[in-house]
């Protein structure tokens, strides 16, 4: 009997690689940066990959996208970064087209010690699902420590676009690594691989008589390959101050040298150790205080917790010692309580120096943050260790971070404007001395305030020699505390608001750095006030005005 021939067994073709728009939203440069690897991922993976800031993102191009991954960052109370706001206007708005075609996935980025944590994320994933939008992968909200969170989203993104028997081809071992990969820095010294910088210079700025202490340090990067430019920031891993973890550990009963581990590998080291350089003690979050309830045998604690409004108010100005001594001991073995912990967050500062100008240096203009508060002293982790702890020969574990949101005009013969009370003038010192390097003719406007002439001119002589070499333009400075009645930069920007007016007309680039609650917030409201007077205007073509700004980089801001 004749047997019938087998059928050959044809593969199944691959599937078609995929259109993929990836839109970031970054206020400091850890979104783009993430945007830009996942797109490099996808990319290395066949897929067909649009990446944009949302700041040059077309919204009427958003119904003809079939894949739209969102990588957004919040900052302040649950605001988008300047760049995104025109993108969030719109999607909120009822301009906004349905996207039934649309298959989306959001990132977001943020800090838990917020009240609003990752709220821009959350809204956007919330407006896409509303206009029709499908869900390629769950929301991610990312914390200030955020290498695993986002390596397991890049990696549920990449597996739903394989789609299907493709996105199991690789082994989960295999999928995991290719994810931590995408999400890792580059070679060298980075976030995750700080460079020990020795401390060459550690000055106080502020003269005798002031209530402030503002240390200007200068580092050693010599050996490192690091390099930056004017409006990058310096990231430093603090140490926790020694009294506090001793009364941490002493208060808990635990033993100093007791080992725990300070990673997800399981790497060890002395409980003192850990508490010192390893782990946050003291800022407190809504889920560090939750999972200590579920934990601690205290039950005023789980009271506590289970209250909105009264864990709220009790989260602000408190660490872990005061969740000790108030709801204590924990009840917890050490090994325990350091397993809910987050990660020491490094602190970011503005360098305030060019490299051009400072080979193998960098400089950073730091107030030492000082208060009491809830029957005790309380003080900044970083500024105060860089007060009082940290020695011209001591060093520092240091990293660039880039800031692609905050540079000077790519044209040295631009006009800038810098707006810079207090330490916010740190990066207005790195743009100065790179025109200065550069030989730039851009005019160049300064506009500094702080409390008092005598005591807090920050920097007097280098703007006084710019002023009189001609790098600095003009300077208009505010003590608000020389006269009755206080004064600030945005009262020396409206008694200069005819010629700030034809400064902008002429092209001006306008910078902001500093407080963002207060004198950020101000200083918008005035400039808005200045282009509805003195450009004739609404207030909603001012508003427009600004926006426009905003796309076009001339209005840039680094607030904190």
């Amino acid at each position: 009997m004749a047997v019938a021939p087998q059928a050959a067994v044809v593969p199944a073709a691959p599937p078609a690689p995929k259109e993929v728009t990836v839109l970031y939203g970054s206020q400091t440069g850890n979104a783009q940066r993430l945007a830009q690897n996942l797109a490099r991922t996808l990319e290395e993976q066949g897929q067909v990959v649009t990446l944009t800031s949302m700041r040059d993102f077309k919204p009427n191009a958003l119904k003809k996208l079939t894949h739209l991954l969102i990588l957004v960052s919040t900052h302040g109370e649950g605001d988008p970064p300047d760049a995104a706001l025109p993108f969030y206007e719109f999607l909120h708005s009822k301009r906004a087209p349905k996207l039934e075609q649309l298959k989306f996935a959001v990132l977001g980025l943020g800090d838990t010690s917020y009240e609003l944590f990752c709220q821009t994320g959350k809204d956007f994933d919330k407006r896409l699902e509303e206009l029709g939008g499908e869900r390629l992968a769950s929301r991610a909200d990312c914390d200030v420590d955020y290498d695993d969170t986002a390596a397991a989203w890049f990696r549920e993104v990449s597996e739903s676009l394989k789609g299907g028997a493709q996105a199991g081809a690789d082994s989960p071992a295999a999928q995991e690594a290719a994810a931590a990969t995408a999400v890792a820095d580059a070679p060298g010294y980075s976030r995750t691989h700080p460079f020990a910088a020795e401390i060459l210079e550690n000055l106080n700025l502020n003269g005798r008589g002031s209530n402030q202490e503002t240390r200007h340090i200068e580092l050693s990067l010599e050996g490192s390959n690091l390099t930056y430019e004017p409006g990058d920031a310096l990231g430093i891993y603090p140490e926790n101050h020694p009294e506090l973890v001793e009364l941490l550990i002493r208060e808990n009963g635990w033993q100093a040298d007791e080992l725990v581990a300070i990673n997800k590998d399981g790497d060890e080291r002395t409980l003192h150790e850990a508490l010192t350089r390893h782990y946050e003690i003291t800022v407190l979050t809504k889920p560090l205080l939750t999972k200590l309830a579920e934990l601690s045998t205290s039950e005023s604690l789980r009271r506590l917790v289970a209250s909105e409004e009264e864990l709220k108010a009790y989260l602000s100005g408190r660490d872990l010692l005061d969740v000790t001594q108030d709801f204590g001991p924990l009840g917890l073995p050490a090994r325990q309580f350091a397993g809910v912990l987050r990660k020491m967050p490094p602190r970011l500062y503005s360098i305030s120096s060019s490299c051009k100008a400072n080979p193998d240096e960098v400089h950073l203009t730091i107030r030492t943050v000082r208060y009491d508060a809830h029957g005790r002293s309380r003080y900044g982790v970083c500024s105060v260790q860089c007060a009082e702890r940290a020695a011209a020969g001591d060093s520092l574990p240091v990293y660039i971070h880039q800031n692609p949101n905050f540079k000077l005009p790519q044209d040295g013969d631009t006009p800038i404007i810098l707006i810079g009370p207090g330490t916010g003038v740190a990066p207005f010192r790195a743009f100065l001395q790179e025109r200065e390097e550069n030989g730039d003719a851009g005019q160049s406007w300064l506009f500094f305030g702080d409390q008092h002439f005598h005591t807090d001119f920050l920097y007097q002589v280098e703007w006084q020699q710019w002023l009189k070499n001609g790098t600095l333009t003009r300077l208009d400075v505010a003590f608000s505390r020389d006269q009755e009645e206080k004064i600030y930069v945005q009262h020396r920007m409206k008694e200069q608001a005819a010629e700030l007016w034809q400064w902008l007309k002429n092209g001006a680039y306008v910078y902001v750095c500093g407080d963002e609650k207060r004198m950020a917030h101000d200083v918008h409201l005035t400039l808005t006030e200045i282009i509805e007077q003195e450009g004739g205007m609404s207030s909603e073509e001012a508003s427009a005005y600004l926006t426009d700004l905003v796309q076009q980089r001339r209005y840039q801001r680094d607030i904190y």
